[in-house]
């Protein structure tokens, strides 16, 4: 793009507000192909909420339900107070895909999974934005995990990651291939954590079609 034409894009874009749409704005991130790739990551902004237990159980989609009640809001007061603001590229945007960064004991028992689950925030959502819609959620709805959630800055630097598709309990199998990668290229996992980023709503999808990108950090040798 020649620098007038970009010169008139951004005035364009400084009448016209526009959507911002993760799938279409940060495609590395959140999209992948069931062959490995390596990606750098960097910070992101997210609410989050850790926990630890067996992720089919009901304290785990409580924590999911929290997460989505103060995301959703925050989206609302923003795009309510952009709407008729000047000088802002987006006065709306998509909400993000659910995340989970896991440690999984080497014994695969489930109740002694650690997790902490994620929804990403846009770079023009402020902590203050974040604190005004918790705040709100506390008068409407006072629910004890909400004093659990944080706003919180994640970097993840270099990953390795796949699209996974099928049920979680099938993850090895694209891990396997995320390894070969890694140590073709001379790579080696920094720690026990994974991140997954859950494509597909298991409410509405069968497990055999589950979409989740697997990722995680590496170093070289």
């Amino acid at each position: 793009m020649h620098h007038a034409e970009k010169n008139d894009y951004l005035l364009w874009c400084y009448r016209h507000h526009m959507k911002y749409e993760c799938k279409k704005h940060e495609r590395e991130y959140y999209s992948a192909k069931e062959s490995p790739s390596m990606l750098t990551v960097p910070g992101q902004n997210f609410v989050m909420i850790s926990g630890k237990g067996d992720p089919s159980g009901k304290e785990f989609s409580e924590k999911v339900g929290i997460l989505y009640s103060l995301a959703y809001p925050i989206k609302m007061n923003y795009k309510s107070t952009a709407k008729n603001a000047d000088g802002i590229e987006y006065d709306d945007y998509a909400v993000f895909p659910l995340e989970g960064v896991w440690t999984a004991p080497n014994a695969g028992d489930r109740d002694e999974y650690a997790y902490t689950l994620m929804i990403r925030q846009p770079d023009f959502i402020t902590k203050e934005m974040y604190e005004a819609a918790l705040a709100s959620a506390r008068k409407k709805n006072p629910h004890p995990l909400l004093q659990d959630v944080a706003f919180g800055r994640s970097e993840d630097g270099l990953c390795i990651q796949a699209l996974h598709i099928g049920p979680f309990s099938n993850e090895a199998e694209t891990f396997a291939k995320m390894d070969l990668l890694a140590e073709k290229n001379g790579l080696e996992r920094m720690n026990r954590f994974h991140r997954e980023i859950y494509l597909s709503d298991p409410r509405r999808v069968a497990p055999e079609n589950y979409k989740t990108i697997l990722r995680y950090q590496v170093r070289h040798k």
